[in-house]
């Protein structure tokens, strides 16, 4: 690895999960796990259909709990365990895996399944296994949880910190991302315009591919590890 990285941000996508047997959510038709997004992933759908999107997301929820991380997630776990510098993992996967694996420097930009979000008291909490059936807020008691997801139309959590981040990055690395969602689509320009590396690792081109220094194709669980083993030296 260059002596000049320092500074290092990791963009992760749907990808890098799809190998531990999580479903993408840009699947054939644009259906999520048959689906429409207009009908699972917006506020305008909670109001119309709780019930709809509260069953769609326990179901994942429990799928959740089936899998395990795969050799990616637990690549970028060694690296987080091994790098001096700075290292921030900003996930647009609302599943626990970087976790489970032993990644500790991460940001969950668009929310996590197993937390639970309440309307009444704004608190956030660990989500019960079943949110359809309407259990109380720990901290208010009332039964007024949502998932903790950012739906579209809503602002993706901690962007001050991802763009802070991106300003001071040295190597910004996508992973099993499909670039077609932004803001986190446009992250690499900034990263670019600022002076960084880039490096995609795919399974296929994305559609900011030409933004990239440098482009590697394949499954994430052998071009991860590849990388870190480089990275670590």
């Amino acid at each position: 690895m260059a002596s000049d990285i320092s500074n290092i941000v990791i963009l992760t996508g749907a990808g890098i999960s799809a190998e531990s047997g999580l479903a993408t959510f840009r699947g054939p038709e644009g259906l999520w796990e048959g689906h429409r997004v207009e009908d699972v992933a917006t506020p305008e759908a909670f109001s119309r259909d709780p019930a709809l999107v509260q069953r769609f997301y326990d179901a994942r929820r429990a799928n959740l709990a089936t899998v395990e991380p795969n050799a990616a997630h637990e690549a970028l776990a060694r690296l987080d365990a091994g790098w001096d510098g700075e290292l921030l993992i900003v996930t647009q996967n609302v599943d626990d895996l970087h976790e489970r694996a032993g990644a500790n420097r991460v940001l969950h930009m668009h929310g996590e399944l197993n937390s639970a979000w309440c309307l009444e008291c704004d608190t956030r909490t660990a989500s019960p296994a079943a949110l359809l059936e309407e259990p109380s807020c720990p901290e208010c008691g009332e039964a007024a949880l949502r998932p903790d997801i950012v739906w579209f139309g809503e602002m993706p959590y901690g962007m001050d910190a991802i763009e802070q981040a991106l300003m001071d990055a040295d190597l910004f690395v996508s992973i099993g991302t499909s670039g077609a969602v932004y803001p986190a689509a446009g992250f690499v320009q900034t990263a670019r315009y600022r002076g960084a590396r880039t490096l995609e690792l795919n399974l296929d081109p994305s559609q900011g591919s030409i933004f990239f220094d440098e482009s590697r194709m394949g499954p994430a669980s052998e071009l991860v590890p590849a990388w870190v083993d480089e990275v670590l030296g």
